[in-house]
């Protein structure tokens, strides 16, 4: 793989391919962020500024522990309000319905998006949506910090004027995606060499030979026809696409680097460079239940999974505190449901 430069990652920002590619891709309006916001998503804690909800959360948590919890929240909101992009964030959610937020870069999954309901992951119907769910992100640090998008750059000791980097919000029409149809392609100096089933389950459909081959060679031709040409970023890079229903053509979700740095899914790179370039690309999926990649209903990014409530609870209290707080809680709630399953 060749070195790495600063505008070789530029060409991956959202904002540098979205304009070439917007009609093959997710509608979305990308929107400027100034340093009060990345200072607030840097801040310690889970909340959102002031003015941000249009209506009360959803929560299970009594009056009186509401109350608690916006006192100790006072002093950190009241320092944050973004009144100019909460009205840019409602003009899109009003044109869109509802919208899923990233920062600059592609990230492999949101591990967030448990805060807001399974039934549908990432859909934000108001500015609190958006904030909560970059807030709680770990994966965003990545966008936040210059020396982190470039680092190991080779052009790293140039004159920092040369490029500069600026921190946005992309929000993208929400809709309910079949993962099934999630693929990551890779291409390896101008030529596509794989494609890779992004979500590591087994579908039957994707394992008939002839469906196989319509892939292939649906998304070959449609990869020649429509991005090869476009694509003004380092020869060698990687694209997530949702497949359309009929399985000929494709919506592109995001460009990556063709690098370690992006997962090479069901494939390694070293069997990415010794695939020969003259042939057509290499269909991979799951092939059964018992594949080892297979996610056996395992939830990712479990260890940040903790109930909205215990976020709530702790704000504002030491280990020995929200111990006693949340013991309490459960404490309500089941006398709650033991009372509602007695009438």
């Amino acid at each position: 793989m060749t070195s790495t430069r600063r505008e070789d990652i530029i060409a991956f920002q959202f904002s540098s391919w979205y304009p070439i590619f917007s009609s093959l891709s997710i509608k979305s309006t990308i929107l400027p962020l100034d340093n009060d916001f990345k200072l607030y998503l840097e801040a310690d804690g889970v909340f959102v500024p002031t003015g941000s909800e249009d209506l009360p959360p959803n929560s299970t948590l009594s009056l009186e522990e509401c109350d608690a919890h916006q006192d100790s929240d006072d002093e950190a909101t009241s320092r944050y309000a973004f009144p100019q992009l909460d009205a840019q964030v409602r003009a899109v959610i009003r044109e869109y319905h509802a919208v899923f937020p990233k920062l600059n870069f592609p990230h492999q999954r949101h591990d967030a998006a448990w805060l807001l309901p399974s039934t549908s992951p990432l859909k934000c119907t108001s500015p609190a949506d958006v904030y909560l769910l970059l807030k709680s992100s770990d994966f965003i640090t990545h966008d936040l910090s210059a020396d982190l998008v470039f680092e190991g750059c080779v052009d790293n000791d140039d004159a920092p004027g040369t490029l500069e980097y600026r921190l946005e919000l992309v929000l993208r029409k929400w809709f309910a995606i079949d993962r099934s149809r999630e693929m990551r392609a890779f291409v390896r100096d101008g030529v596509l060499l794989g494609i890779s089933q992004r979500d590591m389950n087994y579908y039957e459909f994707l394992n008939e030979p002839e469906m196989q081959k319509k892939i292939v060679s649906s998304f070959s031709a449609y990869w020649a026809a429509h991005i090869k040409s476009k694509w003004t970023g380092p020869a060698s890079y990687t694209f997530d696409v949702l497949l359309t229903r009929d399985l000929t053509r494709f919506h592109i979700i995001d460009f990556n680097p063709y690098a370690p740095r992006t997962d090479a899914l069901l494939f390694t790179y070293n069997e990415l460079a010794a695939f020969p370039t003259a042939t057509p690309p290499t269909l991979r999926v799951i092939d059964s239940h018992a594949h080892p990649a297979v996610t056996r209903n395992a939830p990712e990014h479990q260890h940040n999974m903790v109930p909205l409530e215990a976020l709530a609870l702790s704000q504002g209290r030491n280990v020995e505190e929200f111990a006693a707080a949340w013991a309490d809680h459960v404490r309500r709630g089941t006398a709650e449901s033991d009372d509602e399953s007695e009438e």
